[in-house]
């Protein structure tokens, strides 16, 4: 159930990549405002786990989580039927506000149930249920297109909706006992947030995984376009080279929860996936400028699969060191974290899309900042190398 609350983003965007040039023409607009209709989403699951974290921390997870599904399904069906590109982006901003909730609950019952190397050990799992979206979404999304148009990407997403919602209706018990609630209202959460940010080591983790996530979505967004406007693929091979992709970052999240975890520090673990990240989009950078000559898709195509492996390193381990800190306040925790990645997520979006359709550098110049950034950041206010972040299972040495 958890697997497939955290796959509400991926279904969301993910089986809607392959329609988007087909949106382009149907509404008669252009790339960049495309890839709007991505932005307003990732924004709307930014802002909305603001609002949804301390709620759920105020009022148990089960009441907001029910909530958020039922406006997700109102919202993406009412997606399915815009006229206009206008109208399409306002809506996919309330299905991202509704869809936070799947996201930050589902962080804040794994912190409700779990610490120490079985937390970060779950999250590897978390990542390879959730993963399976990534991987079927835009091959499903691809096969849906063959018999109708954009429209009926949203009427599947509905259904997905509504299914989802009966089964944790009837199967997810609430996680967070009555005494372990915060009574306060929204001065409390406010007061409860500054506190976690004024953690420098939580801060440090947060904002490195919200510019890992941000390069990941930049080749979420710029990808449709690179692959089958610039390179000619068709709808049914992006879809299976996305769906490769996201293969490689669920098998090295398997590496680093089956085989890492609990062996090596997290840190260190942590530290190669960034650096990893940094050099795929380098590569990039130097194949799509042409320093290289006409490399051609399938060079290409390897670098995006390096930098999306990585993934699997960073996004799980970020997670798990940033809540290791926060048992007191799982909810906000999970909000901070989902809000940073999605909005720094947001801003990169459009930039990708900058300099047109014809040219793939602004997706990996995006890309390359993004993990310098990640790097930088986590150094500079992390700063490993003073501790050892190695959990234990009774914990952590932190």
């Amino acid at each position: 159930m958890l697997g497939g609350l955290t796959a509400v983003p991926p279904l969301s965007m993910d089986m809607y990549l392959p329609a988007l040039p087909e949106v382009t023409r149907s509404l008669h607009t252009s790339a960049a405002t495309a890839q709007l209709t991505l932005t307003a989403c990732l924004a709307g699951m930014a802002f909305g786990q603001l609002v949804v974290g301390p709620m759920s921390d105020k009022w148990g997870r089960r009441r907001p989580l029910l909530i958020g599904l039922l406006v997700y399904i109102v919202a993406t069906a009412i997606c399915a039927f815009a006229p206009t590109a206008e109208l399409l982006i306002g809506f996919r901003l309330l299905q991202g506000l509704a869809g936070a909730a799947g996201i930050v609950i589902a962080r804040a019952v794994v912190r409700d149930l779990y610490d120490g190397v079985e937390m970060a050990r779950f999250f590897s799992t978390l990542m390879l249920i959730s993963g399976v979206a990534p991987v079927i979404a835009p091959v499903v999304g691809g096969q849906v297109l063959r018999f109708t148009d954009w429209r009926g990407i949203f009427a599947v997403l509905t259904v997905i909706g509504i299914a989802l919602t009966a089964v944790v209706w009837r199967r997810l018990p609430e996680t967070l006992a009555p005494d372990k609630r915060h009574s306060g209202g929204t001065v409390e959460a406010l007061r409860t947030m500054k506190s976690l940010l004024a953690d420098r080591v939580f801060t440090g983790y947060m904002v490195a995984g919200g510019f890992a996530f941000a390069a990941l979505f930049a080749y979420v967004s710029a990808s449709p376009f690179v692959i089958q406007e610039i390179y000619g693929a068709s709808p049914q091979t992006f879809s299976l080279l996305f769906g490769v992709n996201s293969i490689g970052l669920i098998a090295v999240g398997q590496i680093n929860g089956k085989i890492l975890v609990g062996r090596v520090s997290l840190d260190k673990v942590l530290t190669f996936g960034l650096s990893v990240i940094v050099l795929a989009a380098a590569a990039l950078l130097l194949m799509t400028s042409g320093v290289f000559g006409d490399v051609g898709l399938f060079p290409v195509a390897a670098g995006l699969f390096v930098l999306m492996s990585a993934m699997g390193l960073a996004m799980p381990n970020t997670n798990a060191l940033a809540l290791m800190r926060t048992p007191h306040a799982a909810g906000s925790a999970s909000a901070l974290l989902g809000t940073s990645s999605f909005l720094v997520g947001a801003i990169a979006s459009p930039l990708v899309g900058i300099a047109g359709e014809a040219t793939a550098v602004p997706m990996a110049v995006v890309q390359l900042v993004c993990g310098l950034a990640a790097i930088g950041c986590y150094l500079g206010l992390c700063r490993p190398w003073q501790y050892s972040a190695r959990p234990t299972r009774e914990g952590t040495d932190h």
